[in-house]
Protein backbone atom coordinates (compact mmCIF):
# COMPACT_ATOMS: atom_id res chain seq x y z
CA UNK A 1 0.00 0.00 0.00
CA UNK A 2 1.38 3.43 -0.97
CA UNK A 3 2.13 6.06 1.68
CA UNK A 4 -0.43 8.48 0.22
CA UNK A 5 -3.14 5.84 0.67
CA UNK A 6 -1.78 4.29 3.86
CA UNK A 7 -1.92 7.51 5.93
CA UNK A 8 -5.66 8.14 5.37
CA UNK A 9 -6.43 4.46 6.07
CA UNK A 10 -4.36 4.68 9.28
CA UNK A 11 -6.23 7.81 10.42
CA UNK A 12 -9.63 6.29 9.64
CA UNK A 13 -8.72 3.14 11.60
CA UNK A 14 -7.58 5.33 14.53
CA UNK A 15 -10.80 7.36 14.58
CA UNK A 16 -13.16 4.41 14.06
CA UNK A 17 -11.45 2.30 16.74
CA UNK A 18 -11.51 5.23 19.19
CA UNK A 19 -15.28 5.38 18.73
CA UNK A 20 -15.54 1.58 18.93
CA UNK A 21 -13.49 1.16 22.11
CA UNK A 22 -15.30 4.11 23.72
CA UNK A 23 -18.88 3.21 22.78
CA UNK A 24 -18.48 -0.53 22.15
CA UNK A 25 -19.47 -0.13 18.50
CA UNK A 26 -18.69 1.58 15.24
CA UNK A 27 -15.41 0.20 13.88
CA UNK A 28 -16.47 -2.19 11.13
CA UNK A 29 -19.88 -0.56 10.73
CA UNK A 30 -18.38 2.81 9.75
CA UNK A 31 -14.96 1.81 8.39
CA UNK A 32 -16.13 -0.87 5.94
CA UNK A 33 -18.47 1.41 3.91
CA UNK A 34 -15.79 4.14 3.75
CA UNK A 35 -13.16 1.72 2.46
CA UNK A 36 -15.66 0.45 -0.11
CA UNK A 37 -16.22 4.02 -1.32
CA UNK A 38 -12.45 4.51 -1.67
CA UNK A 39 -12.36 1.54 -4.02
CA UNK A 40 -11.24 -1.45 -1.98
CA UNK A 41 -13.05 -4.75 -2.55
CA UNK A 42 -14.94 -6.66 0.19
CA UNK A 43 -12.38 -9.49 -0.09
CA UNK A 44 -9.66 -7.00 0.86
CA UNK A 45 -11.66 -5.25 3.57
CA UNK A 46 -13.52 -7.83 5.65
CA UNK A 47 -10.60 -10.15 6.59
CA UNK A 48 -8.37 -7.13 7.32
CA UNK A 49 -11.05 -5.56 9.53
CA UNK A 50 -11.52 -8.85 11.37
CA UNK A 51 -7.76 -9.19 11.90
CA UNK A 52 -7.39 -5.64 13.23
CA UNK A 53 -10.32 -6.01 15.63
CA UNK A 54 -8.87 -9.29 16.86
CA UNK A 55 -5.85 -7.36 18.13
CA UNK A 56 -7.56 -4.17 19.30
CA UNK A 57 -10.46 -5.94 21.02
CA UNK A 58 -8.10 -7.94 23.22
CA UNK A 59 -6.02 -4.86 24.06
CA UNK A 60 -9.10 -2.72 24.75
CA UNK A 61 -10.55 -5.36 27.11
CA UNK A 62 -7.25 -5.58 28.99
CA UNK A 63 -6.98 -1.80 29.37
CA UNK A 64 -10.64 -1.42 30.39
CA UNK A 65 -9.95 -4.04 33.10
CA UNK A 66 -6.83 -2.17 34.23
CA UNK A 67 -8.74 1.12 34.32
CA UNK A 68 -11.59 -0.38 36.37
CA UNK A 69 -14.26 0.00 33.70
CA UNK A 70 -14.89 -3.76 33.95
CA UNK A 71 -13.65 -6.70 36.02
CA UNK A 72 -12.51 -9.86 34.24
CA UNK A 73 -11.67 -12.73 36.59
CA UNK A 74 -11.49 -15.99 34.62
CA UNK A 75 -10.48 -18.16 37.57
CA UNK A 76 -12.84 -21.05 38.21
CA UNK A 77 -15.57 -20.89 40.88
CA UNK A 78 -15.40 -24.21 42.82
CA UNK A 79 -18.45 -23.43 44.94
CA UNK A 80 -20.76 -22.88 41.95
CA UNK A 81 -23.46 -25.57 41.64
CA UNK A 82 -22.56 -26.34 38.00
CA UNK A 83 -18.87 -26.79 38.87
CA UNK A 84 -19.73 -29.04 41.83
CA UNK A 85 -22.04 -31.14 39.65
CA UNK A 86 -19.56 -31.53 36.75
CA UNK A 87 -16.46 -32.01 38.88
CA UNK A 88 -13.15 -31.50 37.06
CA UNK A 89 -14.96 -30.70 33.80
CA UNK A 90 -16.92 -27.85 35.37
CA UNK A 91 -15.86 -24.27 34.74
CA UNK A 92 -17.60 -21.01 35.66
CA UNK A 93 -15.57 -17.76 35.74
CA UNK A 94 -15.66 -15.86 39.02
CA UNK A 95 -16.70 -12.41 37.79
CA UNK A 96 -20.03 -11.69 36.04
CA UNK A 97 -18.22 -9.71 33.33
CA UNK A 98 -16.05 -12.73 32.52
CA UNK A 99 -19.10 -15.01 32.41
CA UNK A 100 -20.90 -12.78 29.92
CA UNK A 101 -17.76 -12.55 27.77
CA UNK A 102 -17.48 -16.36 27.73
CA UNK A 103 -21.12 -16.79 26.68
CA UNK A 104 -20.78 -14.20 23.90
CA UNK A 105 -17.55 -15.82 22.78
CA UNK A 106 -19.23 -19.23 22.53
CA UNK A 107 -22.05 -17.65 20.54
CA UNK A 108 -19.39 -16.56 18.07
CA UNK A 109 -18.62 -20.17 17.21
CA UNK A 110 -22.15 -20.53 15.89
CA UNK A 111 -22.63 -17.11 14.33
CA UNK A 112 -19.25 -16.40 12.74
CA UNK A 113 -18.64 -19.88 11.33
CA UNK A 114 -22.20 -20.12 10.04
CA UNK A 115 -21.90 -16.73 8.37
CA UNK A 116 -18.63 -17.63 6.67
CA UNK A 117 -20.01 -20.90 5.33
CA UNK A 118 -23.18 -19.25 4.03
CA UNK A 119 -21.63 -16.00 2.78
CA UNK A 120 -21.61 -17.16 -0.83
CA UNK A 121 -25.19 -18.45 -0.96
CA UNK A 122 -27.12 -15.90 1.10
CA UNK A 123 -28.07 -12.30 0.34
CA UNK A 124 -26.77 -9.87 2.96
CA UNK A 125 -29.31 -7.16 2.09
CA UNK A 126 -32.20 -8.55 4.14
CA UNK A 127 -29.91 -9.49 7.02
CA UNK A 128 -28.49 -5.95 7.15
CA UNK A 129 -32.00 -4.52 6.88
CA UNK A 130 -33.15 -6.52 9.90
CA UNK A 131 -29.96 -5.67 11.84
CA UNK A 132 -30.37 -1.97 11.00
CA UNK A 133 -33.96 -1.96 12.25
CA UNK A 134 -33.04 -3.86 15.44
CA UNK A 135 -30.10 -1.55 16.22
CA UNK A 136 -32.23 1.57 15.60
CA UNK A 137 -34.97 0.32 17.92
CA UNK A 138 -32.36 -0.69 20.48
CA UNK A 139 -30.90 2.83 20.50
CA UNK A 140 -34.37 4.30 21.05
CA UNK A 141 -35.04 1.86 23.91
CA UNK A 142 -31.71 2.65 25.61
CA UNK A 143 -32.48 6.38 25.47
CA UNK A 144 -36.02 5.90 26.77
CA UNK A 145 -35.01 3.45 29.53
CA UNK A 146 -31.60 4.86 30.52
CA UNK A 147 -32.86 5.71 34.03
CA UNK A 148 -34.46 2.29 34.56
CA UNK A 149 -32.81 -0.81 36.05
CA UNK A 150 -33.60 -3.65 33.63
CA UNK A 151 -33.69 -7.28 34.81
CA UNK A 152 -30.65 -9.29 33.69
CA UNK A 153 -31.44 -11.83 30.95
CA UNK A 154 -29.09 -14.56 29.67
CA UNK A 155 -31.54 -15.43 26.89
CA UNK A 156 -31.36 -11.94 25.35
CA UNK A 157 -27.57 -11.86 25.54
CA UNK A 158 -27.24 -15.30 23.93
CA UNK A 159 -29.65 -14.56 21.09
CA UNK A 160 -28.08 -11.19 20.31
CA UNK A 161 -24.58 -12.69 20.54
CA UNK A 162 -25.38 -15.27 17.84
CA UNK A 163 -27.10 -12.72 15.58
CA UNK A 164 -24.28 -10.19 15.97
CA UNK A 165 -21.54 -12.74 15.28
CA UNK A 166 -23.40 -13.92 12.16
CA UNK A 167 -23.63 -10.35 10.86
CA UNK A 168 -19.96 -9.77 11.72
CA UNK A 169 -18.85 -12.78 9.74
CA UNK A 170 -20.85 -11.65 6.69
CA UNK A 171 -20.05 -7.95 6.59
CA UNK A 172 -17.13 -7.21 8.95
CA UNK A 173 -19.36 -4.90 11.02
CA UNK A 174 -22.56 -4.68 13.03
CA UNK A 175 -21.36 -6.64 16.07
CA UNK A 176 -20.91 -3.86 18.62
CA UNK A 177 -24.28 -2.10 18.36
CA UNK A 178 -26.18 -5.35 18.87
CA UNK A 179 -24.04 -6.75 21.68
CA UNK A 180 -23.39 -3.51 23.59
CA UNK A 181 -26.97 -2.29 23.31
CA UNK A 182 -28.31 -5.77 24.07
CA UNK A 183 -26.24 -6.00 27.24
CA UNK A 184 -27.44 -2.63 28.49
CA UNK A 185 -31.07 -3.57 27.84
CA UNK A 186 -30.36 -6.90 29.61
CA UNK A 187 -29.18 -5.21 32.80
CA UNK A 188 -25.41 -4.82 32.29
CA UNK A 189 -23.78 -1.47 33.14
CA UNK A 190 -22.76 0.64 30.15
CA UNK A 191 -19.02 0.70 30.95
CA UNK A 192 -18.89 -3.04 31.58
CA UNK A 193 -20.88 -3.65 28.39
CA UNK A 194 -18.31 -1.75 26.31
CA UNK A 195 -15.38 -3.69 27.79
CA UNK A 196 -17.16 -7.06 27.48
CA UNK A 197 -18.01 -6.31 23.85
CA UNK A 198 -14.35 -5.58 23.09
CA UNK A 199 -13.25 -8.94 24.52
CA UNK A 200 -16.08 -10.95 22.94
CA UNK A 201 -15.59 -9.22 19.59
CA UNK A 202 -11.91 -10.13 19.64
CA UNK A 203 -12.81 -13.80 19.96
CA UNK A 204 -15.49 -13.44 17.29
CA UNK A 205 -12.93 -11.98 14.91
CA UNK A 206 -10.50 -14.81 15.68
CA UNK A 207 -13.17 -17.35 14.74
CA UNK A 208 -14.01 -15.39 11.60
CA UNK A 209 -10.36 -15.16 10.46
CA UNK A 210 -9.79 -18.88 11.07
CA UNK A 211 -12.98 -19.68 9.16
CA UNK A 212 -11.84 -17.62 6.18
CA UNK A 213 -8.45 -19.35 6.24
CA UNK A 214 -10.13 -22.75 6.47
CA UNK A 215 -12.12 -22.11 3.30
CA UNK A 216 -8.87 -21.80 1.34
CA UNK A 217 -10.01 -18.55 -0.27
CA UNK A 218 -7.22 -16.27 -1.46
CA UNK A 219 -7.10 -13.26 0.90
CA UNK A 220 -5.27 -9.97 0.36
CA UNK A 221 -3.73 -9.00 3.72
CA UNK A 222 -2.01 -5.82 2.47
CA UNK A 223 -4.38 -3.53 4.36
CA UNK A 224 -4.29 -5.42 7.67
CA UNK A 225 -1.00 -4.00 9.12
CA UNK A 226 -2.13 -0.41 8.52
CA UNK A 227 -5.54 -1.00 10.09
CA UNK A 228 -4.03 -2.82 13.08
CA UNK A 229 -1.48 -0.08 13.77
CA UNK A 230 -4.00 2.76 13.45
CA UNK A 231 -6.58 1.01 15.63
CA UNK A 232 -4.12 -0.02 18.35
CA UNK A 233 -2.86 3.55 18.75
CA UNK A 234 -6.37 4.74 19.69
CA UNK A 235 -7.08 2.23 22.47
CA UNK A 236 -5.35 4.03 25.41
CA UNK A 237 -7.22 7.25 24.63
CA UNK A 238 -10.62 5.55 24.47
CA UNK A 239 -10.00 3.67 27.74
CA UNK A 240 -9.40 6.89 29.65
CA UNK A 241 -12.42 8.55 28.00
CA UNK A 242 -14.68 5.77 29.32
CA UNK A 243 -13.13 5.88 32.80
CA UNK A 244 -13.68 9.62 33.22
CA UNK A 245 -17.29 9.76 32.00
CA UNK A 246 -20.29 9.73 34.36
CA UNK A 247 -22.15 6.39 34.09
CA UNK A 248 -25.62 7.86 33.44
CA UNK A 249 -24.25 10.31 30.90
CA UNK A 250 -22.23 7.53 29.33
CA UNK A 251 -25.37 5.39 28.93
CA UNK A 252 -26.98 8.34 27.14
CA UNK A 253 -23.98 8.62 24.79
CA UNK A 254 -24.03 4.87 24.05
CA UNK A 255 -27.78 5.01 23.37
CA UNK A 256 -27.31 7.92 20.98
CA UNK A 257 -24.41 6.15 19.27
CA UNK A 258 -26.48 2.98 18.87
CA UNK A 259 -29.35 4.93 17.32
CA UNK A 260 -27.03 6.80 14.92
CA UNK A 261 -25.33 3.58 13.77
CA UNK A 262 -28.70 1.90 13.24
CA UNK A 263 -29.89 4.79 11.10
CA UNK A 264 -26.54 4.86 9.28
CA UNK A 265 -26.90 1.16 8.43
CA UNK A 266 -30.40 1.70 7.04
CA UNK A 267 -29.23 4.77 5.11
CA UNK A 268 -26.44 2.80 3.43
CA UNK A 269 -28.92 0.13 2.40
CA UNK A 270 -31.84 2.29 1.27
Amino acid sequence: MSLSLGIPVFLMAFLCEFIDSTLGMGYGTTLTPVLLLIGFSPVQIVPAVLMSELATGALAAFMHHRAGNAFFDFRNTPEHRIVRKMGKLGYIPRSPDARIAIVLGLCSLIGAVGATLLAVSISTFHLKLVIGIIVTLMGILILLRRKDTPVFSWKRITALGIAAAFNKGLSGGGYGPLVTGGQILSGVGAKSAVAITSLAESFTCLVGVLAYLATGTGIDWAMAPVLILGALCSVPFSTMAVKRMNLRRFTLVVGAGTLILGLFTLYNLL
